[in-house]
């Protein structure tokens, strides 16, 4: 059986699965063929789920909707270490660790709000496939003290009644004047296999075996 996404292909089968007890067990194997590769470094094209939701609880589409919604979840999570340092080696105690990390995920929501502002300007796939997280924080974080020094407090009032409409056109505004060069990521190219070691191919035994 096969279903058309908005994007992609899906096809699903089922299969049955034999354990080391010789327990069967059925399943049901989601095949989504991508029409863009993703993030990984890899490039793959297609996704494989295994699943036991029964299809009359969830068909096919809807198992690869989630599933390609819980790897954005995996993503904010790599991010919050990675961009926002939300893990702190020097946090013994467990409620400033806690803290530290809803902290993050605040920042978390910044940071995606300036990307969707982004995006709705340069477009999705660009800035998806080419802008860094780590490179934004790094610049919003490096820029902070300087603005609360530079700028009087009295002139961020203005955002505080602002409706949604009018922030989101002054997102979209400054945007358009972001310089997306300084924030490209660095693509990284496949791994090349280790090189077969032959340094010790033409000694004899007793002499590999010496202490």
């Amino acid at each position: 059986m096969n279903h058309k996404g908005d994007r992609d292909m899906v096809f699903e089968q089922n299969i049955i699965l034999s354990a080391d007890d010789g327990q069967l067990l059925k399943l049901r194997r989601i095949k989504v063929c991508l029409k863009q590769p993703n993030r990984d470094r890899d490039k793959e094209m297609e996704i494989f789920i295994l699943t036991n939701l029964p299809s009359d609880a969830a068909n096919a589409l809807l198992i690869a909707q989630l599933y390609r919604k819980r790897w954005k979840l995996e993503t904010l999570f790599q991010g919050l270490p990675e961009n926002l340092c939300c893990q702190i080696n020097t946090l013994g105690y467990p409620k400033a660790a806690f803290f530290t990390f809803c902290i993050a995920l605040v920042a978390y929501n910044v940071l995606s709000a300036v990307k969707a502002a982004l995006r709705s300007v340069r477009g999705t796939e660009k800035i998806e496939a080419e802008i860094s997280s780590y490179y934004l924080a790094d610049e919003i974080k490096g820029t902070y003290r300087g603005m609360m020094i530079a700028i009087p407090l009295d002139e961020w009032h203005v955002f505080q009644n602002m409706t949604f409409t009018q922030l989101s056109q002054i997102l979209k505004h400054l945007a358009g004047k972001v310089k997306l060069r300084a924030f490209r990521r660095h693509q990284r190219g496949l791994k090349k296999p280790l090189p077969k070691r032959t340094y010790l191919n033409n000694k004899p035994m007793s002499q590999l075996l010496r202490f």
